[in-house]
């Protein structure tokens, strides 16, 4: 009598089990599949275009007359609006942190913490009209050559955006840190300060260090704050106060249906598309390895 239940739990879990690897399956394959379709159609793009021209061309017009396909004002302007975000982010996200994890009480902490991450959950299309209708027309009140759409505006959003990735996980880094570090500080006579920058902080200086990449890969991979506040005008320039256009925006202006599927112009977004992707994916490839090293560390 005492085998039958036995049996039933052991077919329950092997059910439990091959629902598990199912649904594995399905996201390698759905990843897969993604990485398929970019790859066909970014051939097919570069069979009509020189992937020198592609990558090197300092014009980006390929839904003009007379279309041209060099890609550096769209890499341009992704990276103008990803690092004025960091710029934003990573000191208040660090500062935040370093007061979550050394200087504020567990009851306080418990309270600020989920606070903080509420940021991360607003809607980015909310951010986009808040960077336009109300970070530029401040931000113009004391710049006063700032363009309606601008890099600036977008920049500090997305920065304001992704700081809970940074103090979060910076702040997790940090709890990781051998107690023992913290205390053999203060008997050598440091100060809460000196202990929280020389000694915890370089500890968990690779866990730091994964969360910013991860910071950043989101800032790049961003596609609604810059859609619609950035402008729409790809240009090869590092001048914050003019409108850019960036990958990730060029994908929804073609994305809108009015390109015909199959042309030149239409495998553009591929092309763009697999060119974010293989950034993005080296920048989580050098956050993970981080993440295993710092493990590997205090683990």
């Amino acid at each position: 009598m005492t085998l039958r239940p036995r049996a039933r739990s052991r077919g329950f879990e092997a059910l439990i089990e091959w629902a598990l690897f199912i649904c594995a399956l399905l996201s390698i394959g759905t990843t897969a599949g993604i990485i398929l379709v970019l790859a066909i159609e970014t051939v097919a793009f570069l069979r009509e275009v020189s992937i020198v021209a592609f990558l090197f061309g300092t014009e980006w017009t390929p839904l003009f007359a007379t279309p041209r396909f060099g890609v550096l004002p769209l890499v341009a302007g992704t990276t103008l609006v990803s690092v004025i975000a960091m710029l934003v982010a990573l000191p208040m996200g660090l500062l935040s942190a370093i007061y979550l994890s050394e200087y504020a009480p567990p009851r306080l902490r418990r309270v600020i913490k989920p606070v903080l991450e509420i940021l991360a959950g607003v809607p980015t299309v909310v951010y986009g009209y808040f960077a336009l209708l109300f970070v530029t027309p401040l931000l113009q009140r004391f710049i006063p050559g700032l363009a309606g759409f601008n890099a600036l505006g977008p920049g500090i959003v997305m920065g304001i955006m992704i700081l809970p990735l940074v103090s979060s996980l910076s702040e997790d880094a940090m709890q990781a840190v051998p107690r023992g570090l913290r205390e053999g500080s203060y008997a050598l006579g440091a100060t809460r300060m000196q202990t929280s920058i020389r000694v915890v902080v370089p500890a968990a200086f690779s866990g730091i260090t994964a969360a910013c990449i991860l910071a950043a890969s989101r800032a790049i991979g961003e596609t609604m704050i810059v859609a619609i506040a950035a402008g729409q005008q790809p240009r090869l320039t590092w001048n914050p106060l003019v409108p850019i256009e960036t990958m990730t925006a060029y994908i929804v202006q073609v994305s809108l249906g009015d390109t015909p599927q199959g042309t030149i112009e239409y495998r553009t977004i591929f092309a763009v598309g697999m060119l974010l992707f293989l950034g993005t994916f080296l920048l989580n490839l050098a956050s993970a390895w981080l993440r295993e090293r710092f493990r590997e560390e205090y683990g």
